[in-house]
């Protein structure tokens, strides 16, 4: 059973004209519930017009700091990013799933780690906090920040990054990358490239020298800049990385339509959720388990419904599925046979998938 919350929002802020963050007042008596790790994130739900709506939405507070704060950058025709924006006030109650996410490594206070992170937009939140965790709790770690951004005035939690980099000062340092305003410095000027990330390794990054590297952004960005890393010689299980948003690519379409053609019709699927089982046959409908599931009248988890979040992640006891895309599991985890029940595509006549994961 998915496990939500009512949680009342305590504060406010705008941070940009088109981004507010809000910070919710977790009582002490769930605290213990919202334990999080740096770079993990919450899944928000309301009702708008009528309608349910969840979202997810990195942390970009740190646990060090006992609070529980996600911003919110408006996206034209956004249901939930318009409400947050222009709709919310402090008071109100949102309801929320506690943190979940593995875009982290663990704090290891002994070892000092030079980290490279790059964010575009709203792909700061979860940076962030990874910066701040890991500044506080490793005090002799270092970081370099390469964040993308339209121009000055869009740069989210600028204050709070720069006041970073003078209270950690020389092991903080930040690269401002702008797409609308030009400077002096050519590099600096517009988005990443492939050119630009290979100067960045001969320049300014000490490949041999980086012990973690974390990105978030859109795939494109992130694909990019792993493969220009790992091509300057940055191992690949160093790179860590989290999408924020995903359009469908030629590609995409034509590995689901080869998933679609090899879906099972009618088949009996058993979820295992809180230790219960739930059983369901489906339908010409639906396509995915988890719609599937919801449809007939389970309560699992889930958010994005995109691939990207992973919130809705199972097992797969018996039976076999393809999923249609997957932007958030890991290769080891899907050895392991974990899925994205939204991507989830039953092949077999039977399923069993287990959410107890």
């Amino acid at each position: 059973m998915t496990d939500f919350y009512p949680i009342k929002v305590s504060e406010l802020n705008k941070e940009t004209k088109d981004c507010t963050s809000i910070t919710f007042d977790v009582p002490e008596a769930l605290k213990d519930k919202f334990v999080y790790k740096q770079g993990q994130h919450l899944t928000l739900k309301t009702t708008i017009n009528g309608d349910e709506v969840r979202r997810s939405y990195s942390l970009c507070s740190s646990p060090v700091e006992n609070k529980w704060q996600v911003a919110v950058k408006r996206i034209n025709g956004g249901l939930f990013s318009n409400f947050a924006n222009n709709v919310l006030k402090v008071g109100d109650v949102i309801e929320i799933m506690p943190p979940v996410g593995n875009f982290y490594v663990e704090v290891n206070p002994s070892r000092p780690k030079n980290y490279i992170v790059f964010a575009a937009g709203s792909g700061i939140t979860p940076i962030l906090s990874i910066i701040k965790t890991h500044l506080i709790s490793e005090p002799n770690s270092t970081f370099k920040l390469f964040y993308l951004n339209q121009n000055v005035k869009s740069i989210i939690f600028k204050e709070e990054i720069e006041a970073l980099r003078n209270t950690y000062f020389g092991r903080l340092e930040i690269f401002y990358f702008l797409t609308k305003e030009q400077r002096d410095i050519p590099l600096l000027n517009g988005r990443f490239t492939a050119e630009k990330i290979q100067e960045l390794a001969d320049k300014i990054i000490d490949i041999s020298s980086v012990d973690e590297c974390f990105v978030c952004g859109p795939e494109e960005m992130i694909f990019l800049i792993r493969d220009e890393l790992v091509g300057a010689g940055l191992s690949k299980e160093k790179i860590h990385y989290e999408l924020f948003f995903s359009g469908a690519t030629d590609e995409d379409k034509k590995k689901v339509a080869e998933v679609l053609d090899h879906k099972f019709d009618g088949t009996e699927v058993t979820i295992i959720d809180g230790g219960k089982e739930f059983h369901f046959a489906m339908d010409d409908d639906h396509d995915n388990i988890l719609d599937g599931a919801l449809a007939s009248g389970a309560d699992l988890p889930f958010a994005c419904k995109g691939g990207v979040c992973s919130t809705c992640k199972c097992k797969v006891i018996e039976g076999e599925v393809q999923m249609k895309v997957n932007y958030a599991l890991e290769e080891d985890e899907v050895a392991k046979g974990l899925v994205l029940s939204c991507q989830a595509v039953p092949t077999t006549e039977k399923v069993v998938v287990d959410f107890d994961v």
